[in-house]
């Protein structure tokens, strides 16, 4: 099983979560868009919703390809290929909407706050504060 990110974006900032294996089973089978609780992932109150990520070998995931496959497909935009000029096409690896255990990381952003900041929940401990 591939260790997996959660990097939660608010207000123009990103914090990066390593999650657990519990915590990473907990979001498989889930797709691009979709809302989940924060609670389990050490942010109470919060709602955050998927918006992408990457697979173990940086293949990014896409919303319109259903499933967790991954596949060659004919793209001009989008995630996964930006062309220097329209109309340019081009076959590239594409990684399915669905999560699962070879996702690598997985980008959320928040769509409702909880009670504390962002920035408090996600601190680094004290002692480590201290030391850097």
């Amino acid at each position: 099983m591939v260790d997996m990110r959660l990097v939660v974006s608010h207000n123009q900032k990103t914090k990066q979560l390593t999650l657990s294996d519990e915590q990473a089973r907990k979001l498989r089978g889930r797709k691009i868009g979709e809302h989940f609780q924060g609670d389990n992932f050490g942010l109470p109150g919060y709602v955050l919703e998927i918006r992408g990520g990457t697979d173990k070998d940086g293949f990014p995931m896409r919303g319109d390809l259903h499933g967790s496959v991954r596949k060659r497909l004919l793209l001009s935009s989008g995630p996964g290929y930006k062309p220097k000029e329209s109309g340019i096409r081009k076959r590239k690896m594409i990684r399915g909407a669905t999560v699962d255990t070879d996702i690598s990381q997985l980008n959320v952003i928040v769509v409702k706050e909880g009670k504390k900041a962002l920035e408090e929940l996600l601190a680094p401990p004290k002692e480590e504060a201290a030391k850097e």
